[in-house]
C-alpha cells in the first residue's frame, strides 16, 4: 500500500522491528489493549497516523489493512480486575509483553510509544515520546489497539448502556461521571482509579 506520509518506517537501519503501543490507560472502565505489528517497509498509507488524530470511520478502514500487510501483528488485553491488582502502569507493560508473545516473527528490536517499558525476554527495545507520530509500525500499533478497545467497549455498553460507553468508551466524561454517581460502579470499573471527583463525591444523593 502506497501513500504519502511523514511517519518514518524505521528506527533501525537492519533490524526487524516491531512497533508496540496501548489504548485506554487513562478510563475508568474496561482494559488497556496494547498491539504490536511488524511492518514491511514498503509498507505506508495515506490514512496512517497517530490513531488519536484519525476519525472512527479511519480507524476502523486501516484496520484490517494494516492485520491484512503486516509481516505479524498481536493484540494484548489486561482486565480492570488485574488493572486493580498491578496498577495501570504495570498493566500497560503486561498488555504489550502479552501483544508480542502473539507475534509470529521473533522481532529483534521493539519501539514503544511512550518513555518507560519493562524489558522483554532479550529483546532490545528504544522508548520514544509520541512514537504513535514518529513511525509507522508504532501507528500501526496504536490504530489496532484503540480500535479493538473500542469494539471492546461497545460491546459493554449493550449491558450497561447509561454509562455512554458507545461514546466515551470508558474515558471520564461529563456523563460517564454522572452514572456512576448515579448508579454506583458496574463489575468493568476500576475501583483502584478515582472514579469520582472530591466535589461530586460530597453531593448529597
Amino acid at each position: 500500500m502506497k501513500g504519502k506520509t511523514s511517519l518514518k518506517k524505521r528506527f533501525s537501519s537492519d533490524k526487524i522491528e516491531a512497533g508496540c503501543d496501548e489504548a485506554g490507560r487513562g478510563c475508568l472502565a474496561g482494559p488497556v489493549v496494547a498491539a504490536a505489528v511488524i511492518l514491511p517497509d514498503n509498507f505506508s498509507h495515506k490514512l496512517l497516523n497517530d490513531s488519536k488524530k484519525m476519525t472512527d470511520i479511519q480507524r476502523n478502514n486501516l484496520f484490517p489493512i494494516i492485520k491484512k500487510h503486516a509481516l505479524a501483528f498481536g493484540v494484548g488485553i489486561v482486565d480492570n480486575q488485574e488493572i486493580d491488582q498491578i496498577n495501570i502502569l504495570n498493566a500497560s507493560f503486561l498488555a504489550m509483553h502479552r501483544a508480542i508473545d502473539q507475534l509470529s516473527t521473533i522481532p529483534e528490536l521493539l519501539l514503544i510509544d511512550g518513555n518507560r517499558f519493562n524489558p522483554y525476554k532479550n529483546i532490545a527495545h528504544e522508548c520514544i515520546i509520541k512514537g504513535d507520530g514518529k513511525f509507522r509500525s508504532i501507528a500501526a500499533a496504536s490504530v489496532l489497539a484503540k480500535v479493538t478497545r473500542d469494539r471492546l467497549m461497545e460491546e459493554a455498553a449493550e449491558k450497561y448502556p447509561q454509562y455512554d460507553w458507545k461514546n466515551n468508551k470508558g474515558y471520564p466524561t461529563t456523563k460517564h461521571r454522572q452514572a456512576i454517581f448515579k448508579h454506583g460502579a458496574t463489575d468493568l470499573h476500576r475501583m483502584s482509579f478515582k472514579l469520582l471527583p472530591d466535589e461530586q463525591l460530597k453531593l448529597p444523593l
